[in-house]
């Protein structure tokens, strides 16, 4: 039963990042930037973060249970990097700072890179389930920072 409740937690955190996403939508303003012709389709974004999500939820939960004496700096980095997650909405979509939400994708980059070494040595499954997250905030560093290039103004 506790093995449950520690992933129902996680599944909590998860959501509760998620939720910026949906409470900061890209709306008019963003659509009226000038983005790069290999911007993802609208549609994609909240099917990739949808995967990406449950890999987080399950990786962190493999390493809770692992009984690693890593675990304690594995779920820390992990909570940062939610953390990051969190406000990377609110900073481009709701303030409408391109700049500053590129600075905080470097740093998502940085904690999400950390917490898939840290899995990975603690349970090499849950590091390879951060792989297409590291990869997914690469491409979405790439585009914010190509959108900042386009629209200088922001």
């Amino acid at each position: 039963m506790i093995d449950w409740l520690v992933l129902a937690g996680f599944g909590v955190a998860a959501m509760a990042a998620a939720a910026t996403g949906a409470m900061f939508p890209p709306g008019d303003w963003y659509r009226a930037l000038n983005k790069p012709p290999w911007t993802p389709p609208d549609w994609a974004f909240p099917v990739v973060w949808m995967v990406l999500y449950i890999a987080m939820i399950v990786a962190a939960w493999r390493v809770a249970l692992s009984g690693s004496a890593l675990v304690p700096l594995g779920i820390a980095i992990w909570s940062a990097q939610m953390v990051l997650n969190s406000l990377w909405s609110p900073v481009f979509f709701g303030l409408q700072k391109i700049g500053a939400g590129l600075a905080v994708l470097v740093l998502l980059w940085l904690a999400v890179a950390l917490t898939m070494v840290t899995f990975a040595t603690i349970d090499p499954l849950s590091g390879l389930l951060f792989a297409p997250y590291l990869l997914w905030v690469s491409i979405a560093g790439a585009l914010n920072l190509s959108v900042l290039r386009r629209n200088p103004a922001f």
